[in-house]
């Protein structure tokens, strides 16, 4: 790997990195790294690092448990990890947690690691998809197949999914500054929600979409 592209995969500027590199080589065995660069000093050590490194995979195992960690939850186990280590830090002993910049640059520096907005799923849900259960519904699938000779066509997945009348969010208006409330024009105070029914087949054919309303009278506008 060249020295750009390693400085660019770890967030260092390239002269330091070629001036460290140029250091280490002219005396293999007595250079010790400094991790201090200017006046900027790395929180943890390399050793440390390593067991950062073990969070990261816990972060990600307790994210497919369903039980993922937040900005402020991977601080406060970082603050802690400092002080158990007896670090030197900067981070705020109030609040208990790492700083920000602290944080942007631990994700940059671990780039599989995102923010993401999760979705809610239920108990039951998550305890009925299991490899046991989607094993078993493939084998199901296989002996099913072979039995009646189905083809491509002849096996179709269907999905609902809900439309609401008003949307969930709205975008920024001009009001008078000061204004404790700001209200926008909606068609109902909660709105109504339309379940829509998505049909697909396994050879890519799909049937017209259709639409439950909630009302029992079907109106002419319709």
């Amino acid at each position: 790997m060249g020295y750009r592209r390693d400085a660019e995969q770890h967030g260092v500027p390239q002269t330091t990195l070629e001036r460290y590199v140029a250091k280490k080589r002219k005396d293999q065995q007595n250079f010790v790294v400094d991790k201090s660069v200017g006046k900027f000093r790395s929180v943890f050590s390399q050793e440390q690092e390593i067991e950062l490194v073990k969070l990261v995979d816990y972060l990600k195992s307790m994210e497919s448990r369903l039980f993922g960690l937040t900005m402020i939850d991977f601080r406060r186990l970082a603050f802690q990890l400092a002080i158990r280590n007896q670090c030197q830090h900067k981070f705020n002993a109030a609040s208990e947690m790492a700083g920000k910049d602290w944080m942007q640059c631990f994700l940059k520096r671990h780039p599989t690691l995102t923010l993401r907005k999760p979705e809610s799923t239920t108990g039951a849900r998550a305890m009925g998809f299991n490899k046991v259960a989607v094993a078993q519904f493939f084998h199901l699938l296989l002996e099913t197949v072979d039995k009646y000779k189905l083809a491509g066509e002849h096996i179709y997945n269907c999905d609902e999914t809900g439309l609401t009348v008003n949307p969930k969010g709205h975008t920024k208006i001009l009001a008078l500054k000061g204004k404790l409330q700001v209200g926008t024009l909606t068609s109902a105070e909660r709105g109504e929600t339309i379940t829509a029914e998505i049909c697909f087949s396994a050879a890519g054919a799909y049937m017209p979409t259709y639409a439950y309303f909630s009302k029992k009278t079907e109106a002419t506008v319709i």
